[in-house]
């Protein structure tokens, strides 16, 4: 089980999940303390702007982050959930979950997972820069992007409602 919340549900959605890692995308994440309950290996940090594109002292998503990202969901052993999480829950952290689930799943339908997280979030918003950077990393042909366009857009918030997605 993957779930998705904000920085200022991490403490609770890790306590009531059980969750043994935690994935945090988002710019300062030094600000970020580790939930006591997840061992610091389980723990990725991966420092990024909610941006789309290059912009003077912002850190746009890069391949990088992406390969990070990847290896650290396939890396995970399923046994416990995976809490995923930016500042506000809305952009970075769905389009991870996204790529996450996509990544895990590579026979699964890109539009299905979208519908997903949009039933369970109608106001996730994935960042356009990381589900491209995604697509092309999973070998995916543009079939995540096209997902997201037909998702559409979210409806508008500061702060996102913590949800869950299923993986399989």
């Amino acid at each position: 089980m993957l779930h998705v919340c904000s920085l200022a549900a991490l403490s609770d959605t890790v306590r009531a999940t059980g969750a043994s890692h935690v994935l945090t995308v988002m710019a300062n994440v030094d600000q970020v303390q580790r939930p006591p309950s997840v061992l610091p290996a389980n723990h990725l940090k991966v420092s990024m702007d909610d941006i789309v594109e290059q912009m003077d002292g912002f850190v746009a998503p890069n391949e990088t982050h992406i390969e990070r990202v990847l290896n650290f969901v396939r890396g995970w052993d399923r046994r416990a959930p995976m809490v995923v999480h930016c500042y506000a829950g809305i952009s970075r952290s769905t389009a991870s979950a996204f790529a996450t689930v996509c990544a895990l799943n590579p026979h699964r339908d890109e539009m299905s997972i979208a519908r997903l997280i949009r039933a369970a979030s109608p106001i996730a918003a994935p960042n356009r820069l990381i589900v491209s950077l995604a697509d092309k990393a999973l070998g995916r042909e543009g079939r995540m992007l096209r997902a997201l366009d037909a998702m559409g857009p979210g409806s508008m918030s500061v702060e996102g409602r913590p949800f869950h997605i299923d993986l399989e």
